[in-house]
């Protein structure tokens, strides 16, 4: 695990120093053409990715400004999905770039507004420049730049359908809830092997071994209870003196949950999904009613169910109704690899859906997981904002080049800040050209020229071909909520940093060898 920690004393002397080594290392990760990183915990688990927020995720970082970098990734991954890497790498860029201006004595602040005018300003761009599109093959289009230099790259056809055909079956009046999609991951098959389920997969197995394993035009209960005899709130103590009032004692135990299971029966109940426990008797009764029946289901699992099956659950058995009941075509237990799920499927308009991937080994099927992950949020990003750029550096160049003329129109120290902020987002197409192994420097000159002439403002680089094409004719879109998202978080983050000049140990940070009244000494920070 790589280890980042606190710099020699409380000063909080050149803190971009610890953001330069940050950016380096994630840099080599960002494009078609990025490695991937092996990250190796205490334990020897191991985790390969290219995936921005889980590097810095599973990064040991102790240093607090690096701290901020994370956070600047988890807000990104949080809100749209992507675009990680280029935040952390922005963020980095953009700490240099202010370290050059304060060796010239611009004052923090002069810069800080300086990046806040220039933020302003690249959102106005990004208006400008992207394109409105709100069709499949655009969506598809997006998900297939997204899955390129992953893993899951080989199937990115196949992956980005399914991205497409689940964002759109769980699309609600142009908002997409992405916990309604489900992505089950299961070792063993080929990517080839994913596919989507019409409703959901619960990783749990039929409870007794008496009831069917498969149930055809299933009527669902959903119950949030346990189908056992309840206990007092109380502690109660029952004294038994005879045989005879032990055996009362136990057919009455054995009446209640016979009268559980006829309940469930009697509402028309087919299947039985419960959230609690279920009585070994009472799983008995309900083999005898023919119940497919799971035990102990996820919170999460009981309510995409309800979307799924249009179900409702029920805290209180006694009220359960045929007309709280969830509907599905099948309803079977299968294994899978080495586990028994069940496959709730075939619902009729399914508003919660499963992606089941596969993949050769553990590795493959987590790196599969990251990958559709972001591929879904970027096509929800496109579903609920339906505008997009041209990818492969096109839309950084542009914010570039239009900030660097902005900066002009602004008086005072600031637009050095504004021209920082603009030479900062061409790092993007520039660390693309170093991933694929061109020269940089040639290429950001080819780009330039390109943006300098009309409608070049769709020109980005090919890493595959190293020429500098038309990005938007070739398919290569990258959804504006994305870019947008990337360098308000980078700027807020490199902001906040510049405005700090010092490092005050707090009282939680003290230790044993702390001064009394709790603030840590310098040698907190050694």
């Amino acid at each position: 695990m790589v280890t980042l920690t606190r710099g020699k004393g409380n000063r909080f002397h050149k803190p971009t120093e610890v953001m330069k080594w940050l950016k380096s290392d994630k840099r080599t990760t960002l494009g078609p053409k990025g490695m991937d990183k092996m990250l190796v915990d205490s334990l020897g688990d191991v985790v390969i990715t290219n995936d921005g927020a889980t590097i810095l995720d599973e990064m040991d970082i102790a240093h607090p400004a690096a701290k901020m970098i994370v956070e600047v990734a988890k807000t990104v991954d949080d809100e749209v999905g992507d675009g990680t890497t280029t935040a952390a790498i922005l963020a980095g860029e953009l700490l240099k770039k202010a370290e050059e201006l304060l060796d010239q004595k611009i004052h923090a602040t002069v810069i800080a507004k300086g990046y806040r005018l220039a933020a302003d300003k690249a959102e106005d761009i990004l208006d400008e420049i992207a394109i409105k599109a709100d069709d499949e093959e655009t969506f598809k289009k997006v998900a297939i730049t997204t899955l390129t230099g992953k893993g899951a790259e080989v199937g990115r056809e196949y992956l980005a359908d399914m991205a497409v055909k689940a964002v759109k079956a769980v699309e609600q009046d142009g908002k997409v809830d992405l916990d309604d999609i489900k992505l089950e991951k299961k070792e063993g098959g080929s990517l080839e092997d994913s596919e989507i389920v019409e409703g959901i997969t619960i990783d749990k197995e039929v409870v007794h071994a008496g009831m069917p394993k498969k149930v055809e035009n299933a009527k669902i209960a959903l119950i949030n209870a346990a189908v056992e005899v309840e206990k007092t709130e109380t502690d109660a103590k029952i004294n038994i003196s005879s045989p005879e009032q032990l055996q009362m004692f136990l057919d009455q135990e054995e009446k209640i949950l016979k009268e559980l299971a006829d309940k469930i029966a009697a509402s028309g109940a087919t299947v039985l999904f419960c959230q609690k426990g279920i009585d070994d008797l009472a799983q008995h009764y309900l083999a005898k009613h023919g119940i497919l029946t799971a035990r102990r289901v996820k919170k999460s699992d009981m309510e995409k169910l309800t979307k799924a099956t249009g179900g409702k659950i029920v805290t209180n058995i006694s009220e359960l109704s045929e007309s709280d009941l969830g509907k599905a075509g099948i309803v079977e237990e299968r294994k899978i690899a080495k586990d028994e799920l069940i496959f709730v499927e075939k619902c009729d308009n399914p508003k919660a859906i499963t992606i089941l991937l596969r993949g050769g080994t553990k590795h493959v099927v987590e790196d599969l997981e990251r990958s559709m992950h972001d591929a879904i949020s970027v096509v929800a990003a496109v579903v609920k904002d339906p505008r997009v750029m041209a990818g492969g550096g096109a839309g950084e160049m542009g914010i570039a080049k239009r900030l660097a003329e902005y900066a002009d129109s602004v008086g005072g120290r600031e637009q050095l800040a504004i021209k920082a902020f603009a030479e900062a987002m061409e790092i993007i197409p520039r660390s693309l050209a170093e991933n694929a192994g061109l020269d940089p420097v040639d290429i950001i000159v080819k780009l330039r020229t390109a943006h300098g002439k009309k409608g070049g403002e769709t020109y980005g680089l090919d890493v595959f071909s190293g020429d500098v094409i038309d990005m938007y004719k070739n398919g290569v879109l990258e959804p504006r909520k994305v870019k947008e998202q990337a360098i308000k978080s980078a700027s807020e983050a490199a902001v906040m940093i510049l405005r700090i000049d010092d490092i005050i140990a707090a009282s939680e940070l003290s230790g044993p060898g702390g001064p009394p009244g709790g603030g840590g000494g310098p040698e907190d920070f050694d």
